[in-house]
């Protein structure tokens, strides 16, 4: 079993700001893209088919196609512009299945028709070039759109009973902002990523995003822990927090980089997309948690108003 050596850090070698500036650096580009996407698409992050409505078709190659599954004339034949009236909105392959799975969002109306979420005729469409329909499955864009409410409100009550837990914890603001603002950049950094990746966001992805304020409260907790009700010095007790925080997380860290990289070998793209955001997500809790939430942290202890 390979042990992880996690290094000491001087703290005293930087300043309070010097801690912050890369972390609310990284948040604020983060939010800049958000903010970009906002106002580009309607919505801060690009959403699947769950969110907005639309069709989803399961496809393999029969036996009278002219082309293999996988190979790059299987796919052209999706991606030409004359195989379907709508055009799809992802197209996507997976290996073990030798299935493509195509979907196709209510807003691609039919060439010529001024109507958009007919998708009556595209599964005949598919046939008609070589594939077999193994499964069909349409989300209207009112059903859609309740989902998208439901699964975003569900996040944010976890954020915000996350919250109140934690300041009921610690019943003081600084060392609770500090675990909270930690959170929110933990969420933030992912969702800015997923746009950049094109990763949409689906009820997985938002999954994924749940369990990553179940991280960063972990180790944020773990660390105020520490300096706030165990005896020792300001320091000692960081450290002593870092070397079973961050153990803990770039071993979740290689975990989640390991998923990825087989879901992407095997095609199997939700536990990819998931797998990125929680590595993205831990990547992010360690800067906030040891930067952010040590600088904040250090001001309460030495300059702010608790007792020294």
């Amino acid at each position: 079993m390979v042990a992880i050596e996690v290094p000491e850090v001087d703290y005293t070698e930087y300043s309070n700001r010097q801690l912050v500036a890369v972390p609310l650096a990284i948040l604020a580009i983060a939010l800049l893209i958000l903010g970009g996407w906002y106002l580009a698409t309607g919505a801060p992050a690009d959403l699947g088919v769950e969110f907005t409505g639309g069709a989803e078709l399961r496809l393999s190659v029969n036996e009278s196609a002219d082309f293999e599954p996988g190979t790059p004339a299987a796919r052209g034949t999706l991606e030409d512009p004359e195989t379907f009236s709508v055009e799809p909105s992802s197209i996507q392959y997976v290996p073990g299945d030798e299935t493509y799975v195509v979907t196709f969002r209510p807003d691609a109306p039919p060439d010529g028709s001024g109507e958009s979420g007919d998708f009556g005729s595209v599964a005949g469409e598919a046939r008609d070039v070589g594939f077999t329909v193994d499964a069909q499955d349409r989300v209207s864009a009112s059903f859609g759109s309740g989902v998208q409410t439901q699964a975003l409100g569900g996040l944010l009550v976890a954020f915000l009973g996350m919250s109140v837990l934690v300041f009921a914890m610690f019943r003081t603001f600084v060392p609770s902002i500090a675990v909270v603002l930690s959170a929110f950049s933990d969420l933030v950094i992912p969702v800015a990523v997923m746009n950049l990746l094109g990763i949409d966001m689906t009820l997985g992805t938002v999954a994924a995003l749940l369990m990553i304020i179940g991280y960063s409260v972990d180790s944020d907790i773990l660390l105020n822990n520490s300096v706030l009700r165990r005896t020792g010095g300001f320091y000692e007790s960081v450290s002593r927090a870092m070397r079973t925080g961050v153990t803990m997380t770039i071993t979740s860290i290689a975990a989640m980089a390991v998923m990825a990289v087989v879901a992407t070998v095997f095609g199997v793209d939700l536990l990819r997309d998931i797998g990125i955001i929680l590595a993205v997500g831990l990547c992010a809790d360690l800067m906030n948690t040891y930067l952010l939430n040590v600088s904040l942290l250090r001001w309460y202890k030495f300059e702010g108003v608790s007792d020294r």
